[in-house]
């Protein structure tokens, strides 16, 4: 498989930028030969209805500009649907545990919640800030419109707070000891 192509893999799998720098460690090779396969993705993609996004040290997908009508109408039908018992419950994770990684998310969810957080940062209900202690993440947080929403100032005015912190923390815990014995 050419380099574009396990780019444009790369890049579908995570559904988030990625940078140069971790494209060439991934794949094995130079930023040189990453900004050619970027290139040549990019050439591969004219017409199609995906582009590249970038900046001058990231890149990711994302659709082309003349599937905006289309992609406009599929979101206002997806903000209009309910959240779900997926989507109510990763809100739950990030509110009482946030900030937080989409891979600490995962596992105490057990799932991938690639799709689910996206569907929630589309609403506006979490937002992706910078991991300070991995430059290569993010945290999910909540917002400040979803604390509107819920009446509430502040995280720690959600009900039994402290209590589902800790048996969050419990089940963390309890899972790590059983995966360090296997």
């Amino acid at each position: 498989m050419n380099l574009s192509a396990q780019i444009e893999a790369i890049l579908f799998w995570k559904a988030e930028p990625v940078s140069f720098k971790k494209l060439a460690s991934l794949l094995n090779v130079d930023l040189t030969a990453v900004e050619a396969g970027i290139v040549e993705l990019e050439s591969a993609l004219k017409g199609r209805g995906l582009t590249l996004i970038q900046t001058d040290e990231e890149v990711m997908l994302g659709t082309s500009k003349e599937m905006s009508p289309i992609i406009e109408q599929l979101t206002k039908d997806e903000l209009t649907r309910d959240l779900g018992k997926a989507g109510l419950e990763t809100l739950s994770i990030i509110l009482y545990q946030g900030p937080i990684s989409r891979a600490d998310i995962d596992y105490i969810r057990g799932v991938n919640s690639q799709f689910i957080l996206r569907n929630l940062l589309i609403r506006g209900l979490v937002e992706r800030i910078d991991n300070p202690k991995d430059a290569r993440s993010f945290l999910y947080k909540t917002t400040l419109d979803l604390l509107s929403h819920l009446g509430i100032s502040k995280v720690t005015d959600l009900p039994e707070y402290e209590n589902v912190r800790k048996d969050i923390e419990s089940f963390k815990t309890a899972a790590q000891i059983r995966n360090s014995n296997l």
